[in-house]
């Protein structure tokens, strides 16, 4: 009997070994595990590797007194680069680490590694130890889970977008030529002597040139007749009414005569009382109490009171008796010209004949039309150096940015004083992305508001990972970076609009990776033929995860 329980107590504790099995024997049978991962082809965004891995252990696997250490690695050329452990437990382990029971489970984790350079050919594996008790027991093969590491949004151009000032040049210029006539007080009547005087005699001898003149055109002559705010309200208004007749009869008759008849609509008005014309001759006379007469004018509307409150100061108003009222009973002649300025041929005509005749202004716009940027950047310094333009100054600087000549345009730049420019602070944005000063450059922009500077935040974005929000900023520009947030969106056929037939090398690179995710390997190998004759992308496309299914 005796035998008997100690053969059964022998068999039964056979069972218990044979069912919970060998910790150790866990790493040996390795190929009862499986990895998955999402996605598996790794993609760098933002300067991150970010994948989710799922590890599925099957029942009876995962011996109750193990643990499991798992190290996520990414292997590239030029080293690895490895994440802490990641620590499993059996059911009777009393560390504090994740549970998997007997019957099994699968476990998901979210991987994130730093991009290093070299990381575009790459694999992704998990390193599995079995620690039982004392002893590591490593499983004979790392899980390969996922490959290569897409830098596609890499290709990203960040030179910026150029932003000039815009000039304020005028096409036509309105001018005005005026003369003007005086009457005696109280009186409608034109005196001869004032159609003879050296101010009408001027005023007809220019309305005369306008014949000979083909940049000048006579648009109309306005007649405006004014009486001097002192007497009746009612009676001044009648008075300038018939001032402005006999004013627009002299002109038709005497002024705009045989000699110089010139066409023009004629068009005649009259002010009552000329109480600005009185304000503006008091305020540029020597009158003693001139301060007194304006304060007046400013505590009283109502022309009677107005009137009244003057002749109080009775000293004061003998003098504007003398001094001003006598130039308000007047009318004037106003002729309205347009004068039609250099056209963009004559301009860029005169930068090589006589840069000199140009102001400001005009050099600011035969800049804008110069195609050569050396030349643009010699007109821009001209604008500098003649006229102190601050406008020409950032413009110069923008200049040297489309020169690629970063340097001068940092220095140009340090030299502007008018720094809250939003053009100004546009191109410090430019400078910042170049350098890759990323966080200044969005600064920049966000404070420039410019339509360039909303072009170039798309950069930023694709560099955020941000793609969706790019491909609004640059939509419609038909630029690569428009072309390029289409590709990270995934719209394969709208970049392939926008990139058209350009044969540049990165319009074919980005070409070639269109190609290649349509699965269209001679139209890839074709645009990767123009693309790598640069070196850049030569060396790019060798380990380039994109052209995985063509090589």
């Amino acid at each position: 009997m005796k035998r008997f329980f100690n053969v059964l107590m022998i068999a039964i504790a056979g069972v218990i070994i044979v069912s919970c099995g060998n910790p150790k024997k866990m790493a040996k049978e390795a190929d009862q595990v499986s990895v998955q991962c999402d996605p598996q082809v790794l993609e760098v965004v933002a300067g991150k590797i970010r994948t989710n891995v799922t590890v599925s252990f099957p029942e009876k696997f995962f011996h109750p007194k193990a643990i499991i250490e798992v190290v996520p690695a990414i292997v590239y050329n030029g080293g690895e680069s490895l994440l802490d452990p990641i620590m499993f437990q059996g059911e009777k382990v009393t560390e504090n680490y994740e549970v998997i029971p007997e019957t099994g489970t699968s476990v998901s984790k979210n991987l994130e590694f730093d991009y290093v350079e070299g990381m575009e050919k790459c694999h992704l594996e998990l390193r599995l130890t079995v620690i039982y008790k004392e002893e590591r027991v490593p499983f004979a093969e790392p899980y390969r889970v996922a490959d290569g590491a897409n830098t596609t949004y890499m290709l990203v151009r960040k030179c910026g977008t150029p932003a000039y000032i815009p000039d304020s040049y005028k096409e036509i210029i309105p001018e005005q030529n005026e003369a003007q006539i005086l009457y005696l007080i109280n009186s409608a009547t034109v005196r001869g002597s004032q159609l003879t005087t050296k101010d009408i005699k001027d005023f007809q001898k220019f309305l005369k040139s306008l014949k000979e003149d083909e940049r000048r055109e006579l648009v109309n002559t306005e007649i405006v007749a004014y009486a001097s705010p002192d007497g009746k309200e009612d009676f001044n208004a009648e008075l300038s009414q018939k001032r402005a007749k006999s004013a627009t009869d002299a002109f038709n008759k005497k002024i705009n005569n045989k000699k110089v008849a010139i066409e023009t609509e004629i068009s005649s008005r009259n002010v009552e009382e000329d109480w600005d014309g009185f304000s503006e001759l008091v305020a540029n006379s020597d009158i003693q109490d001139k301060e007194l007469i304006l304060r007046v004018l400013q505590m009283y509307s109502d022309p009677a009171v107005r009137e009244k409150e003057i002749k109080n100061l009775s000293q004061v108003y003998t003098v504007l008796q003398k001094e001003i009222l006598p130039a308000l009973r007047r009318a004037r002649f106003i002729a309205n010209i347009n004068f039609t300025n250099y056209s963009n041929e004559e301009l860029l005509a005169l930068v090589n004949e006589n840069i000199e005749v140009l102001d400001e202004e005009a050099l600011l716009r035969v800049a804008s039309l110069l195609e050569d940027n050396n030349a643009k950047i010699n007109v821009y310094q001209q604008a500098v150096n003649k006229y102190s333009s601050e406008r020409g100054l950032v413009n110069l600087a923008v200049a040297y940015l489309a020169a690629g000549e970063n340097g001068k345009a940092e220095a140009t730049l340090a030299k502007v004083t008018e720094t809250s420019c939003p053009y100004f602070i546009h191109a410090q944005g430019v400078l910042a992305l170049r350098k890759g000063e990323f966080a200044v450059a969005e600064n920049c922009f966000k404070k420039a508001g410019l339509k360039e500077s909303n072009i170039d935040l798309a950069v930023i974005d694709i560099l955020n990972g941000n793609y969706n929000e790019a491909l609004a900023k640059v939509k419609g520009t038909n630029t690569f970076n428009e072309a390029l947030a289409n590709v990270l969106t995934n719209n394969l056929m709208a970049a392939s609009k926008i990139l058209g037939d350009c044969q540049c090398p990165c319009s074919n690179y980005l070409k070639a990776i269109i190609a290649a995710r349509n699965g269209k390997v001679a139209q890839a190998n074709e645009a990767l033929a123009i693309a790598t004759k640069e070196e850049a992308f030569a060396k790019r496309a060798e380990n380039d995860i994109e052209f995985a299914k063509i090589r």
